[in-house]
């Protein structure tokens, strides 16, 4: 989770999400948010860590992955993490908003899929990056 916090504070104008994904132990790839900075919505830091993730194994099954990721993905990052395939997803904060894990979708449960979810991962540190990103803005 560490390297997605790290992650998370490359953002400049996006609010701070960072993500990576590992295989084997090794992180294979990493993304932040870029929503923002690329004028594109959907260029959340897990479709990003994906995408990179499906170059570097050249498949788009990510079977044998593991993704940290900083906030609790949305529905569009959800369904893409099962539709990849990813085995074990950790996320720090909760998305009482938007969160389409635990908080107000389940689409694992929907999906009948078998990945292993573990949330409030750094959850203190988590939340602390996207407080203090609303109170600069704000």
């Amino acid at each position: 989770m560490k390297a997605a916090i790290e992650e998370a504070k490359k953002c400049e104008i996006d609010v701070p999400i960072g993500c990576v994904i590992k295989k084997d132990g090794k992180i294979i790839a990493s993304a932040h948010n870029r929503r923002e900075l690329d004028n594109d919505i959907t260029s959340h830091a897990e479709i990003l860590a994906i995408k990179e993730a499906q170059k570097v194994l050249k498949t788009s099954r990510l079977n044998d992955c593991e993704m940290y990721v900083t906030l609790e993905p949305c529905p569009m990052c959800g369904w893409a993490i099962i539709q990849s395939g990813i085995r074990t997803l950790y996320f720090g904060s909760y998305n009482p908003q938007y969160g389409a894990i635990e908080s107000v979708l389940n689409l694992p449960l929907l999906a009948k899929s078998k990945i292993k979810v573990y949330g409030g991962i750094e959850e203190e540190t988590c939340n602390k990056i996207l407080e203090d990103f609303f109170k600069r803005i704000r």
